[in-house]
């Protein structure tokens, strides 16, 4: 099994991902592999709603979006972090997030579990928290939640390392994230099937 954590900060190893770092060592105890993929501090642009990704099977924009959907298709679980910016996820992994769910089949991600991470100096974090769970919730991914809502605090690295609670919540996410992972592989093994999908079904609002 394997979680991919996705560390949506300008800082390759700032805030964002100590929190996730913490994660990654708790899944190594499960014998869980991770991998912290870094999106850059290149800058990303949004969804042109170009729609050539229906065609080409990719994002038109040839960066960090296709290369993360690339490992994505072999991942078990996944774990968005962003530092806080103005009550917001950053700017670039909107971008990121806003093309790879638009540009990805339903299948890369249905019923793979997520959770998103959250790191402010104060505040701010509840806010980005509900945007990305957005995200989840609408490609129908098991939302893993911890003791608290998964943010930490700090303007540095080292702030990070001396939230005890943050850190604490950390761990506790990534021990649910495991069991929800090793649940899904027994369910697997006594031959439980995934639910079954209907033709799906579009409504405008004004006809």
């Amino acid at each position: 099994m394997k979680v991919l954590l996705v560390n949506g900060s300008p800082h390759k190893e700032g805030c964002t991902y100590t929190a996730l770092a913490e994660i990654a060592k708790t899944l190594e105890k499960h014998n869980i592999d991770s991998e912290i993929f870094w999106i850059s501090n290149r800058p990303l642009g949004g969804c042109i709603a170009c729609g050539a990704c229906r065609t080409k099977g990719a994002c038109t924009f040839d960066d960090a979006v296709n290369v993360f959907r690339e490992k994505a298709s072999s991942a078990d679980g996944f774990i968005f972090g962003s530092p806080v910016h103005y009550a917001s996820i950053s700017g670039n992994l909107a971008g990121f997030m806003d093309r790879l769910f638009y540009s990805s089949p339903k299948s890369l991600f249905r019923l793979k579990p997520a959770a998103a991470v959250l790191s402010a100096r104060r505040a701010g974090t509840t806010a980005s928290f509900d945007q990305l769970n957005k995200y989840f919730s609408i490609s129908e991914m098991p939302i893993i939640s911890s003791r608290y809502w998964n943010m930490v605090h700090g303007s540095t690295a080292e702030d990070v390392t001396k939230d005890a609670e943050g850190l604490w919540t950390m761990r506790v996410l990534a021990e649910n994230m495991a069991y929800h992972l090793k649940c899904k592989e027994a369910a697997a093994k006594a031959g439980i099937q995934l639910p079954e999908q209907e033709t799906p079904v579009f409504t405008n609002f004004v006809r």
